[in-house]
């Protein structure tokens, strides 16, 4: 009976120790449960915490209500800031300015050597260009001589020259037809091509006054400025009569880029259409001098061109300056109206 007792004792001390070693065991687990579930949460709490970070800052940065603003561009002027890159890094355009601004610097020299620096151009029996006798009493003149020298000739050439290589250029070189792929389109692309040329007008005459300018300050004497009309006016106000001038000869130019660009869409050779402005050009200046031809002049886009004189006299006289710029705008919307008649028809397929 002891050894039963005994041995019921162990079995119940095994029991106890099999309970305790199971309860050990729960408590383990229940521990690792709650160190995962710790763990979990304090991964998930960072990435939550960061995950509102980037919202909440995104939130302040732009509030989900706030309009989205951009730079304002004018339609088109991407397309025109190309094709102003394109003409004046073509080698033939700076060759043009180059000699544009080559004309006045030679005027100067020759009328300093002819007078040695004093007196007046006539006063060796010189001549020339309108105002060439009043250079070397103040180097201002050498602007409104270098003008007058370069519109009747160099100036309109050089535009020529560009607005006639404006389409047919594109259309000799196989590049046109992938111009007028939407979203350019062919009045979008004649526009831009008109836009450029005649930024070319004022960047050419721009070349020719600030080339005189700068000459007639290092070779003449200069102050105050003596109008044709005998009055006195100031130095600086000179000036501004020379830029009034040299915008009124930019805008004298813009009927001969319109009649350029008219003849570059109806030739697919940018040589032929060069040569075809330049030559009706030169032969409305010499049609404008013909007396037989009175009644026509007044209606060539040439005649009025040297009314910019007027802009010298004190007070200024506007008459022939308006009709000057009268008769351009005439001869923009006409001859602009056929080119893009020209240009809607065009067959660029091959």
């Amino acid at each position: 009976m002891a050894d039963a007792e005994r041995a019921g004792a162990e079995a119940e001390a095994g029991r106890r120790d099999a309970e305790s070693a199971a309860a050990e065991a729960k408590a383990v687990r229940g521990d690792g449960e709650r160190a995962g579930a710790e763990a979990g949460r304090g991964r998930a709490e960072p990435a939550a915490a960061e995950v509102g970070a980037g919202r909440g800052d995104a939130e302040r940065a732009e509030p989900a209500d706030a309009p989205r603003t951009r730079g304002f561009r004018l339609p088109g002027s991407g397309l025109l800031a190309s094709e102003l890159r394109t003409t004046f890094r073509r080698g033939r355009t700076l060759a043009l300015l180059g000699v544009l601004a080559a004309i006045p610097v030679l005027i100067g020299i020759a009328v300093r050597i002819e007078t040695g620096g004093g007196g007046g151009a006539d006063a060796h029996g010189g001549g020339g260009p309108a105002f060439a006798s009043q250079i070397t009493n103040n180097g201002l003149f050498l602007v409104f001589t270098a003008l007058a020298a370069t519109l009747p000739v160099f100036l309109p050439m050089a535009v020529g020259v560009v607005a006639g290589d404006a389409v047919a250029g594109e259309a000799s070189a196989g590049t046109l037809r992938y111009l007028l792929v939407a979203p350019a389109g062919r009045t979008r692309l004649l526009l831009t091509k008109y836009g450029a040329v005649a930024v070319f007008c004022a960047a050419a005459t721009g070349v020719v006054t600030l080339a005189a300018l700068l000459t007639g300050l290092a070779l003449f004497p200069v102050g105050d400025l003596t109008t044709i009309s005998g009055t006195r006016i100031g130095f600086g106000e000179g000036v501004g009569r020379a830029l009034l001038i040299a915008l009124v000869v930019a805008a004298s130019l813009l009927g001969v880029a319109a009649l350029g660009l008219f003849v570059s869409t109806l030739t697919n050779s940018g040589i032929a259409a060069m040569a075809t402005t330049v030559g009706l050009v030169i032969t409305v200046q010499i049609l404008d001098v013909i007396p037989q031809l009175s009644a026509l002049q007044p209606y060539f886009f040439s005649h009025h061109w040297l009314a910019f004189a007027d802009l010298v006299r004190d007070p200024l006289l506007w008459d022939d300056v308006v009709k000057n710029l009268g008769l351009q705008a005439v001869y923009v919307a006409l001859f602009g109206s056929l080119a893009w008649a020209r240009l809607g028809t065009k067959d660029i397929t091959t």
